[in-house]
């Protein structure tokens, strides 16, 4: 091999050394992201059924409330 070849050999190597590195940081920061997400998912999955038995109690109270107007009248 010609002392040319080595060279641009080595400078494909380091370009894709570069390139590994460049996507496991990538990687990195998808897996901070993802972790991220699926935190707020969970929060707002407990928010949800927070508010979903906030509105059945709301819900139970409106049907006894109309059902004591009902027999009152």
């Amino acid at each position: 091999m010609s002392l040319e070849l080595l060279s641009k050999l080595e400078t494909k190597i380091q370009a894709t050394l570069e390139t590994i590195e460049l996507l496991k940081m990538e990687l990195e920061e998808e897996k901070q992201k993802a972790s991220t997400l699926s935190e707020q998912n969970q929060q707002l999955t407990e928010q949800n059924q927070q508010l979903q038995q906030e509105l059945t109690s709301w819900n139970d109270k409106v049907t006894g409330l109309v059902g004591l107007l009902n027999s009152e009248i």
